[in-house]
């Protein structure tokens, strides 16, 4: 299994002005390297974190998929999501930060199941708001 997170990197370094969605950026990233450290324990080929700025086709660094909504008359892409892809070849997209922090979250728990290493990460208030 291959997971990707993409997210975008003015959100990550705070440039939007938006703290809420900066530290939530901030947990997914974080949540996402200490799972991608740990991912041989869970069965997990490759965690890729691809920063994504405006102007990105899609910003996929390795699984080509990208969700869409419609805003207005225009398509907007997403710069935000989680993407998995099975042995099989199904892709799971959760476009939903409260979703990607869960998903990561339990990947997380799982890995703390395989070891003694303490691999939890401390989520911001925001964070923690979100997957309570």
């Amino acid at each position: 299994m291959r997971l990707e997170l993409r997210i975008c990197k003015h959100c990550y370094e705070g440039d939007h002005g938006n703290a809420e969605k900066t530290a939530v950026t901030q947990d997914m990233v974080a949540c996402a390297e200490q799972v991608r450290e740990y991912k041989d324990l869970i069965g997990l080929d490759a965690l890729y974190i691809t920063k994504v700025t405006e102007g990105d086709p899609g910003g996929a660094e390795a699984l080509d998929v990208i969700v869409a909504s419609i805003e207005g008359d225009q398509v907007a892409l997403s710069d935000t999501q989680l993407v998995m892809e099975d042995g099989d070849g199904n892709m799971l997209v959760y476009p939903e930060p409260k979703d990607i922090l869960q998903v990561l979250t339990r990947n997380l728990n799982q890995i703390q199941e395989q070891t003694r290493q303490d691999v939890d990460v401390e989520l911001s208030p925001e964070g923690q708001a979100l997957i309570a």
